[in-house]
């Protein structure tokens, strides 16, 4: 996990899973058809560009991954062909999909990925937009946050709680295909007697599905 930036307008300081936007580059066609392409592709771009971790085939150690930097405007998949590797799409299993509620005003539809880490490849943050690295259990990281040692946004904390039980990636990897296909989370807000609280909807493998919205950070 990396933490964000102090300085960044959504979710400041937050610990969050690397991640980013979709670029054009990420759209273009791949050897096979393949269910979530362009997020699939961001997902490696954005791990690679923040945190040094490059899912590729052949795989990479890192000592290799210095040629890999190269110029930033140089598009990602032109420094993959060049170095002579494949972007690693299909190691990619899609674990779930959030929206950020209509509330919020910067709002997201993020696809979660699910991949086993490269041997070899330590994680080294851009410094810019992350600033620490983190490898961490899910239960560890849940802990932390509960110290106040860090802070996290509604959705990554409810899927390092839905991945908390996983004890192995291949714990991990059953339980995302025990939801399939995704069904995008839209939480909503209800009233109470005793004030706001979040919903998500129910049978989609987290829990608890209610809470109080003064405890939810969502930016």
């Amino acid at each position: 996990m990396i933490r964000r930036h102090e300085g960044l307008r959504f979710a400041p300081g937050a610990t969050v899973f690397p991640g980013g936007r979709i670029d054009p580059d990420d759209h273009a066609p791949a050897a096979t058809p393949l269910d979530l392409l362009p997020q699939r592709m961001a997902a490696i771009r954005e791990a690679f560009e923040e945190c040094g971790i490059l899912l590729t085939a052949p795989p990479v150690e890192s000592r290799g991954l210095a040629s890999m930097r190269g110029p930033a405007e140089q598009p990602f998949r032109e420094r993959l062909c060049e170095a002579g590797l494949e972007p690693a799409v299909h190691a990619l299993t899609p674990f779930a999909r959030w929206q950020t509620p209509e509330t919020v005003w910067r709002r997201f539809d993020t696809t979660f990925f699910l991949a086993r880490a490269p041997e070899g490849q330590d994680a080294v943050v851009d410094g810019g937009e992350a600033v620490a690295a983190l490898w961490a259990s899910p239960s560890a990281v849940l802990e932390a946050e509960g110290q106040g040692r860090l802070s996290l946004v509604f959705a990554t904390r409810m899927n390092l709680l839905r991945l908390a039980p996983c004890r192995t990636v291949e714990d991990a990897l059953a339980e995302a295909a025990r939801h399939q296909p995704m069904v995008a989370i839209l939480p909503w807000a209800v009233e109470t007697p005793d004030g706001p609280v979040l919903c998500i909807p129910a049978g989609l493998g987290y829990a608890p599905t209610e809470f109080p919205a003064g405890l939810v950070r969502l930016g």
